[in-house]
């Protein structure tokens, strides 16, 4: 019989495959080294071949691509109910097997060379913000210690930390000051490195038309432009605008029972970092809506009235998402709601 689908366990230096003919049977159950792993399906003839969309996942999809299969990325919570038992290499290559045939599955579009350069400036930079969060939260600790109360901010901290190596601080021990100048320092190299990246990311940004279109939606900047453009491949899978907003977390989750249906808080699945982007873009837009009314859309000030500002922020994410997918998948930019005649 002829091997008709294949599920494949990615890992970093074993690779489990399970492969099936067209009734179902199993054929071949082993595990293969990752320099086996293009000559073993280069001699295989084409066939559909499922994987997790994982670390990696991209890249081998990409060259199984090119031996003339058909390769299918799937989220691994939807794998997961096909497991049998037992948390096994063998097992969850044939949990691949068996869910990358199903016709109700959802799949991952498998991400391009440039999109995923485009995420490895997204994923350094952010990196790097946190280790700068971490620099900045130690030297407000140490501080601490010695009654030195610091402001929030990066400005603050790069400042105290210029007058204690100037000596400004005398209640704190010499010891104390080269270590939070050490700091300093730290956090100084990292900013050269952060301007560096988002340097390459306007440059990328320049150079993407969707994602100069992406950046005319009020609150949407250069950093969650790129990142959407960079990670949402084959905007058209999603059905509505709705799917591509619960894609990313940002709908409420479901309760119905006996006929009665119930709204809770957002899922907060999908891409967690897209999520982020549109909540903190969002968040920068509904302060200017306190300060400045006339500047946003009319709709933001009258939520304000009556919710929450933190529901509201996440209200106008869930919507941006929305005008988002219409911009990737209708074209066009961004068109402001039209104010109507009083």
């Amino acid at each position: 019989m002829e091997i008709t689908t294949v599920g494949i366990d990615l890992a970093k230096s074993i690779f489990q495959i399970h492969a099936v003919d067209e009734a179902g049977k199993t054929l071949i159950g082993k595990a293969l080294r990752r320099a086996q792993v293009l000559p073993f399906f280069a001699k295989l003839p084409p066939c559909l071949i499922g994987m997790e969309a994982c670390g990696t996942s991209h890249h081998w999809a990409r060259e199984l691509t090119k031996l003339g299969h058909e390769v299918r990325l799937m989220p691994p919570a939807y794998v997961k109910p096909y497991v049998k038992r037992g948390k096994t290499d063998a097992n969850d290559a044939a949990a691949i097997c068996e869910a990358v045939t199903r016709p109700n599955m959802r799949f991952v579009p498998v991400k391009s060379t440039d999109q995923q350069a485009a995420l490895a400036l997204h994923r350094t930079r952010d990196l790097l913000v946190k280790q700068r969060t971490q620099l900045v939260n130690m030297i407000r600790g140490l501080l601490a210690e010695f009654g030195i109360e610091m402001a929030r901010g990066l400005r603050h901290a790069l400042e105290l930390a210029t007058r204690l190596s100037a000596g400004e601080a005398a209640e704190v021990p010499s010891v104390a000051q080269r270590v939070v100048t050490s700091l300093a320092d730290q956090i100084g190299a990292l900013q050269v490195q952060l301007v560096k990246l988002e340097k390459e990311l306007l440059a990328w940004h320049r150079s993407s038309e969707l994602s100069q279109r992406l950046a005319t939606i009020p609150g949407v900047g250069v950093i969650s432009a790129t990142a959407l453009a960079a990670s949402v491949t084959e905007p058209e899978r999603f059905r509505s605008g709705r799917q591509f907003a619960a894609s990313l977390g940002l709908t409420p989750l479901q309760n119905c029972s006996g006929g009665k249906e119930r709204m809770g808080r957002i899922s907060r699945m999908g891409d967690r970092y897209l999520r982020r982007l549109l909540v903190v873009g969002m968040t920068s837009l509904i302060r200017r809506a306190r300060s400045a009314p006339a500047s946003v859309d009319p709709r933001l000030p009258a939520m304000l009235h009556r919710k929450p500002a933190r529901v509201v922020t996440v209200a106008a994410a869930n919507r941006t998402a929305r005008v988002a997918w219409a911009i990737m998948t209708h074209g066009g930019t961004y068109r402001a709601p039209l104010v109507a005649a009083a």
